[in-house]
């Protein structure tokens, strides 16, 4: 069997779930993880033959993606920030999104550090460790912190910061029962979770059926609760001038603002992502 015959089967098999350009995606991502061929390869070469066990690799993963496992998942990593990350279904796949806020912090630190003194940074609910390692790259003298309530996580999070060569100290702990912390921190940043269980017939299976539910939902009635802690906690272990960003439920973009208020954070900053919506707010702790 060749390259295009094989492109043509997922076109088929596919068509019902996926629109055409995400089922090419699929292809091109599987092709280049089996055989080690770019799009622009299997364009000058588009009947390449393909052993039985490289055709098996294929059968597998349209199986799979029959089933709407992400590719992701299927492949076992994806990019965020420019790195490299395993994943799988431990942990949630990073967003691009999530790759502002990430920004945000890289551009504040950026414009409003005065010396190379280092500078600590936490990371609630790591995850797959995406946002902890980021800045741990792109950071100068930054030393990186990151907690997750997941064993299988942290096991993900320390794969990828051995990947992607740089030093974190993990904290395996629930932060909803957590009062203390090791040091304070110049940064405290979190995207936890805050999909309201309301909200899951708005959700695309693939994200539903696979992505881990601990690191998504939270029960309707107290849509804020990770915010509400993580903000009591910050007052009490971020520096003086230090500042706390959030990734956020676009819904509650007010409620994060008030929430902030209450707890006592001063130049507040709410901002839209690449798709238009609010998705991260800042505050600083005077």
């Amino acid at each position: 069997m060749n390259l295009s015959e094989i492109k043509t089967i997922f076109q088929k098999e596919l068509k019902s779930l996926f629109p055409k350009t995400e089922i090419d995606s699929f292809f091109y991502l599987l092709t280049e993880e089996f055989i080690g061929l770019k799009r622009i390869d299997i364009a000058l070469n588009p009947n390449k033959k393909i052993d039985s066990e490289i055709e098996k690799s294929f059968n597998s993963a349209l199986g799979e993606l029959k089933k709407e496992i992400p590719i992701q998942y299927i492949i076992g990593e994806t990019e965020f920030y420019g790195l490299p990350f395993y994943v799988d279904k431990n942990v949630l796949i990073p967003r691009p999104e999530t790759e502002e806020i990430v920004a945000w912090i890289i551009n504040e630190i950026q414009e409003k550090r005065k010396d190379d003194k280092d500078l600590n940074i936490l990371d609630i609910g790591t995850g797959s460790g995406c946002i902890a390692i980021s800045l741990a790259k792109n950071i100068l003298n930054s030393k990186v912190w990151a907690l997750d309530i997941s064993e299988k996580a942290l096991k993900i999070a320390k794969k990828n910061a051995k990947l992607n060569g740089v030093t974190i100290q993990f904290l395996n702990n629930d932060i909803l029962n957590l009062d203390e912390l090791p040091i304070k921190f110049d940064i405290i940043v979190s995207n936890p979770p805050y999909v309201r269980e309301l909200e899951k017939k708005q959700m695309q299976d693939n994200v539903l059926k696979h992505e881990p539910h601990l690191a998504l939902f939270v029960k309707d009635e107290n849509a804020l609760i990770f915010y509400s802690k993580i903000a009591d906690i910050a007052n009490n272990y971020l520096n003086s001038k230090g500042k706390i960003f959030f990734e956020i439920n676009q819904e509650f973009g007010k409620e994060s603002i008030n929430l902030l208020k209450e707890k006592g954070f001063k130049n507040i900053e709410l901002r839209k992502d690449i798709f238009d919506v609010d998705r991260m707010i800042m505050g600083e702790k005077i």
